[in-house]
């Protein structure tokens, strides 16, 4: 084999060099390990080294993963809770609903995410949505469109119905109080 396989300390330091460009989960960070060790399997294989050999540090090399997500968290330099709060706040201010927010967590594979049932915020969510539609008080779009795209963006129609109703003022008020 030309390169040799990456242990724990190699996949700590890419750990570490993806952490430090990017905010990541534990099962993101799982990924992108996984996908170095691939990586380097196919080169391996490509470079004529031993499949069966190459397959099993390939295997081993994935085995060491766990610890070098466990060795993260104890440190604290992944920590699920702080990206899914992070991540739920930006969201809300894009003007995702609740349930976008949730489905955009789970896909990141924080499991078990907590985002707060705020009426308030989800109504101001559902403004900053219209602001960048440039519809309801922020333009002029056909509002049977713009409560299908809502719905199909999460909001409730009661919601979706209230931020369209609003003022231009009083939805600006609103959107503020999400960067607050």
């Amino acid at each position: 084999m030309a390169r040799k396989a990456p242990d724990g300390a190699k996949l700590y330091e890419a750990a570490l060099n993806h952490l430090a460009r990017y905010a990541a989960t534990e099962a993101g960070l799982a990924r992108v390990l996984a996908r170095k060790v691939d990586r380097w399997a196919r080169l391996a294989v490509e470079e004529d080294a031993d499949p069966e050999e190459t397959a099993l540090a390939a295997r081993r090399a994935k085995a060491a993963i766990p610890g070098v997500i466990v060795r993260l968290r104890e440190l604290g330099v992944v920590n699920d809770a702080a990206f899914a709060a992070s991540r739920a706040k930006r969201l809300t201010r894009e003007g995702k609903s609740r349930r976008a927010t949730l489905a955009h967590l789970a896909a990141k594979g924080v499991v078990g995410a907590v985002v707060a049932e705020d009426a308030e915020r989800e109504l101001a969510a559902a403004c900053a949505y219209l602001r960048r539609r440039r519809a309801g008080p922020f333009g002029e779009a056909p509002e049977l469109k713009v409560l299908a795209a809502m719905a199909r963006g999460g909001f409730s129609q009661d919601v979706a119905r209230r931020a369209l109703r609003l003022e231009r003022e009083e939805a600006e008020d609103l959107i503020k109080t999400l960067h607050e």
